[in-house]
């Protein structure tokens, strides 16, 4: 018989693994705690004691003590230490002393508001008090949404339904509203970008209406580890907030290795694939009965590597002990793998970062992560799934031969000794204030002199009159227009034109599946393009433009497709400039021509290029704002065709480098190299919001160009290439030294 190893001789054994590149142990924290505060209600106190909770971690106390006295609060600590309590406490307090108490919370996904919903009617059912908790969501029936609206003490939804189903519909709500004593807003570091800007204003919306039903609620917010939470909620929230970050939760003991796989082609510098190497070690720690979790970065690659795994230890465990864990799933789905997960039943789950968010999942060994996630703080997000709290635990970080994943392991001090990232939004966009603000009007007139957020929109309110949206009597602008202007929105994109995407693979029901928004489509959703939706795979068999709609069909295929984008920029204005003498660091407004060219078709399991083709779609234009530099001296005898690989390969680097230091999704910021730009004639390279008007992440990049431009000397130095390998800047260079001559011209911009 085989005897199984346990996990601290498994990690012994990891040690001695050739490819580790860096290994970084935690040590394990005693749990602080306080006492329950004495004005309690007993019925919750003792209801948390039969559920093992005797005391509260002092973050849990300090949150309690400080949202009671009625401050705003932001509650950051590490994943599972607890922070569901910092909200929970203190709004079922509120309730037990007064029925009439409302509170909203709002969760980025349906999964995890399903999954509190679950936590709370537990207690509340310990608690014996008859207090009415809810999810409001497109899921919920008619016959359940009537009851929520008139009964429900907490109502539990999302941002998308907070702005399209319950703002505009206020006056069925007026109990909420007139009673709202805390607004709850978890997973708060989700909350960044377009989608955070959106939801800013969203809130403005929420507190505008809670002020003309006469309520005034507590924000309490919860977040993981970011630089910045209590900036965050309060230009989310427009409220002052209070810290709370004294994490008292216990932890185990904890491995964190970065795991860099072989090199198989010296000169290219191209490592063994990073799914190969994952599956391998995902087996080993499955067939010893550890309790694992494996992170990819995609849908597709979450499919791929589960059913490997799934054919690896088919005859040892079956493979339905190994599952996956992705958008798409059905609830019911979700709820069987988060239960099989907390009772052992399930060994090992595949997941995209769906699970990264606080659902419950019990106590897992190991967290294996396919490359790196893309943020600090999503990494240690990740991370906090296995050894919840206490005994030993190990994550592993494969990296792929991608820039940023091997900068990552080449440079651990990046990663364990520097604060996460900051999140940034902006909620004074233009185009995402106008749409709501009109969103706003519908639900309720505008006085002339009455502010939204901290601004003055008078002018605004004008145009929209001169637009006929809205119509003015006296000093008050009233909504004129026939239309419902939050059905047109999406929370999730800046674009007002978003294309629709009609799946017609069963004739008999032809059905809308999403919508996207028109700069990404042109990449995404061309005729021809294999799109993803749910973990499916359609192709498209046509794009109509003009009406904003793409027709897809399902299909099985082993391909993907990718675009490539031709870009022309134009700048439009130049608002800050710092001078260096051999070159110049500038921001300002730019005009962004887009036309996509080809496709190509790239096989899953190798990346090999398999076929292509043309796309024919109109230019479009995009004007947002830029950081760009510019260099005004060049060594004349580099030449031009050797300059313009040079910039490319820079431009490459930063592609990478950006998002992580802004911390943004790749496809948020765009990075643009000229060999002679428009308006000087200059070598320029462009990094640009991928969003009309710019979000901020471009003026970030301005702010912090020298730390951004470290970086990426940084990354191509350490890269063990001889000179320019897909891992830096590309390999297509016909010049000698291109990897030190990057460096030289990086270090003179």
């Amino acid at each position: 018989m085989i005897t199984k190893k346990t996990l601290p001789e498994m990690i012994a054994e990891l040690r001695t693994n050739e490819n580790i590149a860096y290994w970084h142990e935690m040590e394990p924290q005693e749990a602080r705690t306080r006492p329950f505060p004495e004005d309690v209600d007993p019925r919750i106190r003792s209801a948390l004691q039969r559920r093992g909770i005797a005391e509260l971690y002092t973050h849990q106390e300090s949150a309690y003590r400080m949202a009671a006295r009625g401050e705003n609060i932001v509650a950051v600590t590490p994943t599972a230490s607890g922070k569901t309590l910092c909200y929970n406490l203190p709004v079922l307090q509120a309730i037990a002393k007064d029925d009439t108490s409302r509170a909203l919370y709002l969760f980025p996904t349906k999964a995890l508001a399903q999954d509190q919903m679950s936590e709370l009617n537990e207690i509340i059912q310990e608690m014996g008090i008859d207090i009415k908790s809810y999810t409001y969501d497109g899921d919920t029936s008619p016959a359940i949404r009537q009851l929520v609206r008139k009964a429900g003490h907490i109502v539990i939804t999302n941002p998308d339904m907070l702005h399209s189903a319950i703002l505009p519909h206020h006056t069925k709500w007026v109990s909420l509203f007139e009673n709202l004593k805390y607004i709850v807003i978890d997973e708060l570091h989700t909350y960044r970008g377009v989608f955070g800007s959106h939801v800013a204003n969203v809130i403005r919306r929420l507190k505008r209406i809670c002020r003309f039903y006469g309520s005034n609620p507590v924000f309490i917010c919860t977040s993981a580890t970011i630089a910045n939470p209590k900036e965050l909620a309060e230009q989310l929230t427009g409220s002052p907030m209070r810290l709370v970050d004294d994490n008292g939760a216990p932890r185990g003991r904890k491995h964190f290795v970065f795991y860099n796989p072989p090199i198989v082609n010296v000169p290219l510098n191209i490592r063994k694939s990073s799914t190969v190497e994952v599956n391998q070690l995902a087996k080993q720690f499955l067939k010893n009965k550890i309790q694992t979790i494996v992170f990819a970065r995609s849908r597709v690659r979450v499919e791929i590597i589960l059913s490997h795994i799934q054919e690896l230890v088919k005859n040892e465990l079956g493979p339905k002990s190994i599952r996956g864990y992705r958008g798409g799933y059905l609830p019911k789905q979700r709820r069987e793998i988060e239960k099989g997960l907390r009772d052992g039943d399930i060994l090992g789950v595949v997941s995209t970062n769906a699970l990264e968010l606080g659902v419950d999942i019990g106590q897992l060994q190991v967290c294996v992560m396919t490359g790196y996630p893309g943020s600090i703080a999503s990494t240690w997000q990740q991370a906090g799934r296995a050894g919840r709290r206490h005994g030993e635990a190990l994550i592993v970080m494969v990296a792929s031969s991608t820039p940023i994943d091997q900068y990552i392991v080449q440079n651990p001090d990046y990663f364990f000794e520097r604060s996460p990232e900051q999140a940034r939004i902006n909620p004074e966009n233009l185009i995402i204030l106008v749409d709501h603000l009109r969103c706003a009007s519908y639900e309720l007139p505008f006085k002339v002199d009455e502010e939204f957020g901290p601004l003055d929109v008078t002018d605004i309110l004008e145009y929209l009159q001169e637009e006929r949206v809205l119509h003015r009597n006296g000093d008050t602008f009233y909504w004129a227009a026939q239309s419902f202007p939050a059905s047109e929105i999406s929370l999730r994109s800046a674009s007002q034109e978003n294309v629709v995407i009609v799946d017609q693979s069963n004739v008999a029901a032809v059905k809308i599946i999403g919508e996207m928004d028109r700069f990404s489509a042109m990449t995404l959703l061309h005729d021809e393009a294999i799109y993803l939706h749910q973990g499916v795979q359609y192709q498209v068999e046509k794009l109509d433009w003009e009406n904003k709609k793409a027709y897809v069909r399902e299909v099985d295929v082993e391909y993907y497709t990718d675009a490539n984008l031709a870009v022309n920029l134009k700048v439009l204005e130049i608002d800050r400039t710092r001078d260096r003498g051999h070159a110049a660091v500038h921001f300002g407004e730019v005009s962004v021509n887009m036309i996509p060219t080809i496709f190509k078709k790239i096989k899953m399991t190798t990346f090999e290029n398999i076929g292509s083709g043309p796309i024919h779609l109109p230019e479009e234009e995009l004007h947002t704002s830029a950081a760009w530099l510019e260099l005004k001296e060049v060594d004349p005898e580099l030449g031009t065709k050797a300059l313009e690989q040079l910039l490319l390969g820079i431009a490459n680097v930063l592609q990478h480098i950006v998002p992580v230091m802004v911390m943004c999704d790749r496809s948020d910021v765009h990075v643009t190299p000229q060999i002679k730009a428009a308006h000087t004639g200059l070598p320029t390279v462009f990094i640009h919001d991928h969003y009309p008007g710019g979000i901020g992440l471009a003026e970030d990049v301005y702010k912090r160009f020298d730390e951004v431009k470290e970086a990426a000397a940084n990354l191509i130095r350490r890269c063990p290439c001889k000179d320019g390998c897909p891992s830096c800047i590309g390999n297509e260079f016909e010049s000698l030294d291109a990897k030190s001559k990057s460096i030289q011209l990086l270090s003179s911009m």
